[in-house]
C-alpha cells in the first residue's frame, strides 16, 4: 500500500486538519527545543572538547572529574604571580586582590551552570527524550493504522465475489475503528504540547533568574574588587600610559581596572605623582588634563570629558584619591586617576 502511494497508483486517507496542525506545532516545537537546548548548552559550556567529555562520562554514568573553570584558573595564576612577586609592592596585592575576585566568578559561574541544567536543560531533554519519542511512536503506528486501513478499500473495491466483498467490508470497518481510536490516541497526545510549552516557559523564566544572580554577582564581585583598588596609593593608580584607551564606564564610581592592571609607574609617572603628592601638600592649584570621560555621581562631583584641561586644586581633610576641580563657574570633585597633571 506505502509503495503503490508513492508510485500514485493508490488513493490514500488523509488526517483531519485539526490532527495536522497539531502535528506540526509538535515537530516545530522539537526543532526549536533542540536548538535552544544545545546552543544553551554552548553558552555555559564554550569549550567543544570538555562538552564532549561530559558527554561521555555522563554516557558511562560516570561523575567527570572536577576541574577548575577559566576564571578560576586565572584567578590562581594571578594569586601565584602575586605571591611570588613578594609582598608589599602595590602590584603584588593588586594581583592577588583580582585573583581573589575571579575564583570567586568562578564559582558563580559553577551555580550558574548547575541551577540551569537542572532547571532548563533537564525539562527540555526529558522532553526532546521522553514526551516526544512518545509522540513518535504513537504517530508510526497511527501511520500503520492508515496503511492498514487504506489497503482494506482497495481489496473492498478489486471485490468481485459477494463472499469477498463482504469479507472486505468486515476488515474495512475493523481497520476504520482501530485507525479511529488510535488517530484519537495521538491527538490526546499532541494536544499536551501546550502544556509542555507552559512548563518550558516556567524553566524559561528560572534560568533567566538563575542569569541575573550570576550576572548580579559578577557586578558585585567587580564593585568591590574596583573599591579595593581604588583605596591603593596614588603612587600605584598614576599611569600616563593609559591615557590613549579610556575604560568602559558602567558604574558611577572611578573606574580603576584599566590601570590597576599596568605595569608599575615609569619615570614619566613619578613625575606625575610627586606632581599630585606636592599638590595635596600645597594650597596652590595646577592645570590638569583629562584622560576619560566621567560622569558626575552626585551634585558635589563635575562631570569630565576626555581631552579637556580644567584647573585642579586639594583642600585640607579631602580623600586622597580626589582632588576639586573647577571649569568655568562649575566646580566639584574629580577623582584623580581621571587626570593627567600638566607642567
Amino acid at each position: 500500500q506505502f509503495t503503490e502511494e508513492k508510485l500514485g497508483q493508490a488513493e490514500k486517507t488523509e488526517l483531519d486538519a485539526h490532527l495536522e496542525n497539531l502535528l506540526s506545532k509538535a515537530e516545530c516545537t522539537k526543532l526549536w527545543t533542540e536548538k535552544i537546548m544545545k546552543q544553551t548548552e554552548v553558552l555555559l559550556q564554550p569549550n567543544p572538547n570538555a562538552r564532549i567529555e561530559e558527554f561521555v562520562y555522563e554516557k558511562l554514568d560516570r561523575k567527570a572529574p572536577s576541574r577548575m573553570n577559566n576564571p578560576e584558573l586565572l584567578g590562581q595564576y594571578m594569586i601565584d604571580a602575586g605571591n611570588e612577586f613578594g609582598p608589599g609592592t602595590a602590584y603584588e596585592n593588586a594581583l592577588i586582590k583580582c585573583g581573589e575576585t575571579q575564583k570567586r566568578i568562578g564559582t558563580a559561574d559553577r551555580e550558574l551552570i548547575q541551577t540551569s541544567a537542572i532547571n532548563f536543560l533537564t525539562p527540555l531533554r526529558n522532553f526532546i527524550e521522553g514526551d516526544y519519542k512518545t509522540i513518535t511512536k504513537e504517530r508510526k503506528l497511527l501511520q500503520n493504522k492508515r496503511l492498514d486501513l487504506d489497503a482494506a478499500k482497495t481489496r473492498l473495491k478489486k471485490a468481485k465475489v459477494a463472499e469477498a466483498r463482504a469479507a472486505s467490508e468486515q476488515e474495512v470497518r475493523i481497520t476504520q475503528s482501530e485507525f479511529d481510536r488510535q488517530a484519537e490516541i495521538t491527538r490526546l497526545l499532541l494536544e499536551g504540547i501546550s502544556s509542555t510549552h507552559a512548563h518550558h516557559l516556567r524553566c524559561l523564566n528560572d534560568f533567566v533568574e538563575a542569569q541575573m544572580t550570576y550576572y548580579a554577582q559578577c557586578y558585585q564581585y567587580m564593585l568591590d574588587l574596583q573599591k579595593q583598588l581604588g583605596s591603593f596609593p596614588s603612587t600605584f593608580l598614576s599611569n600616563n600610559n593609559q591615557s590613549s584607551s579610556a575604560p568602559v564606564q558602567s558604574v558611577s564610581t572611578p573606574s580603576v581596572l584599566a590601570s590597576a592592571s599596568a605595569p608599575l609607574p615609569s619615570v614619566s609617572n613619578s613625575i606625575v605623582t610627586s606632581g599630585l603628592s606636592e599638590l595635596k601638600s600645597s594650597s596652590g592649584s595646577r592645570k590638569a588634563r583629562v584622560l576619560y570621560d566621567y560622569d558626575a555621581a552626585n551634585s558635589s562631583e563635575l562631570s569630565l570629558l576626555a581631552d579637556e584641561v580644567i584647573t585642579v586644586y586639594s583642600i585640607p581633610g579631602m580623600d586622597s584619591d580626589w582632588l576639586m576641580g573647577e571649569r568655568g563657574n562649575q566646580k566639584g570633585k574629580v577623582p584623580i586617576t581621571y587626570l593627567e597633571l600638566l607642567n
